[in-house]
């Protein structure tokens, strides 16, 4: 048995992605647990009620459900997608939106494959790193945060994000991780599916686009669901499956127009819709924050007077002026407006608008059976993972106390 492993890990692990062969350990995870994280991008709460989501019902039937998931503020990918790992909002890890500037770094957007691999914009620790200082195996694929090296440590495998690749594709890698050894398979997994948002941006929430989306991806976790059963690993799989926000309809008959508002040489608008971070010109801001405060479905925080429920003042990323606008409306300029698409959906807003709520599903051996608790913080999530995986947190903005009732009594 040894000889055939010893043939066999090195191969999984080729297949499996750069570094693994490099970084393989003997030491089995303590709990001998296995946790599987899945993102659905965009999944609103009540999605899981749609036709196509006849794998996630099941799941969540055999598992436990939240009503909903109240992400972090700004409901955007990878703010949230890095609280999921992290426990910590994004003015306490640093990504503080899906583009953002800093003094030193300069410019972070999700295409900028430089900043996105720089260590220095990932503040926090994500639960990747935590395992692996605790001398456990990791595997973060397509997950925000994953391909750069954060505390001087990196997953054991990892793959440089390309969306072209197929669903079936992604969920294989799962697959071929979870069917290795024991003593040399990762004990954390995770894994990215984006058409869902991609569907809700082009159509909007309610379309029959989005109904196709959630049915393909519906079909991709059973394959998952399935090849836990076959793998003989429903005593020791716990899967987690959760989105970073919801969706909310839009009309180009709700657009906010700076350029009709603002003069051009007063601002500069770092992000855009549907919270622009603006910086005002020297001397300007009274003015900029005066003339926005004055529109109908937009408010307007100074970064300090953010309220406190939000939890979004305390990081120099977070831009001097904020301008937030009501669920369903867009912050754009004519040129902006004439020049692009027209999306049809959109998040960002206000993490407490109910249209902004996530999904959490979540079965196997650690958690409870046949339930449905009401809500669930998305900023719980590093906490409750950890406990699965029995492994210390370190310091984070969550609380395992406000999750514990999906665990299994004795979890």
């Amino acid at each position: 048995m040894l000889i055939i492993r010893q043939l066999i890990v090195p191969l999984l692990c080729i297949v499996w992605g750069t570094g693994c062969t490099e970084n393989l350990r003997t030491e089995s995870n303590p709990t001998g647990q296995v946790l599987v994280l899945v993102s659905i991008d965009g999944f609103r709460w009540d999605y899981i009620d749609r036709p196509g989501a006849v794998t996630l019902r099941e799941i969540a039937g055999a598992g436990v459900r939240a009503g909903t998931m109240q992400p972090v503020f700004p409901t955007k990918t990878f703010p949230n997608h890095y609280s999921i790992v992290t426990g910590l909002h994004p003015e306490h890890h640093g990504i503080v939106s899906n583009t953002m500037e800093d003094s030193v770094l300069g410019r972070f957007s999700l295409g900028n494959r430089e900043a996105v691999t720089d260590a220095r914009w990932w503040q926090g620790e994500p639960i990747w790193v935590t395992a692996e200082r605790q001398g456990l195996k990791t595997a973060p694929y397509f997950w925000p945060g994953s391909e750069a090296a954060i505390g001087g440590v990196r997953p054991t495998s990892w793959k440089q994000f390309d969306d072209g690749v197929p669903n079936d594709e992604r969920m294989q890698w799962v697959l071929e991780a979870l069917a290795m050894p024991r003593d040399s398979a990762p004990s954390f997994i995770s894994i990215y599916f984006s058409e869902v948002d991609h569907a809700g941006h082009g159509y909007g929430p309610d379309s029959p686009d989005v109904d196709s989306a959630i049915a393909s991806v519906d079909h991709t976790l059973s394959s998952l669901w399935d090849g836990i059963g076959r793998l003989g690993l429903r005593d020791r799989v716990n899967l987690v499956i959760v989105s970073d926000h919801g969706m909310t309809p839009l009309s180009p008959d709700r657009m906010i127009l700076l350029d009709e508002i603002l003069e051009g040489d007063t601002y500069r608008v770092v992000d855009w819709t549907p919270m622009a971070a603006i910086v005002p010109a020297a001397g300007r801001e009274d003015e900029v924050v005066s003339r926005l405060s004055a529109v109908p479905h937009l408010t307007v925080f100074r970064r300090g007077e953010v309220p406190a429920r939000l939890q979004y003042r305390d990081n120099p990323r977070i831009q001097p002026v904020l301008a937030l606008a009501e669920d369903g409306w867009q912050i754009t300029t004519r040129a902006r407006a004439e020049g692009r698409a027209s999306l049809m959906g959109d998040h960002g807003y206000d993490n407490a608008t109910p249209n902004m709520g996530a999904l959490f599903v979540a079965a196997g051996p650690a958690f409870a059976q046949g339930m449905v608790v009401d809500r669930v913080r998305t900023v719980d999530l590093y906490e409750l993972m950890c406990r699965v995986l029995g492994i210390t947190p370190v310091p984070n903005d969550g609380s395992l106390d406000s999750v514990v009732a999906v665990l299994r009594v004795g979890g």
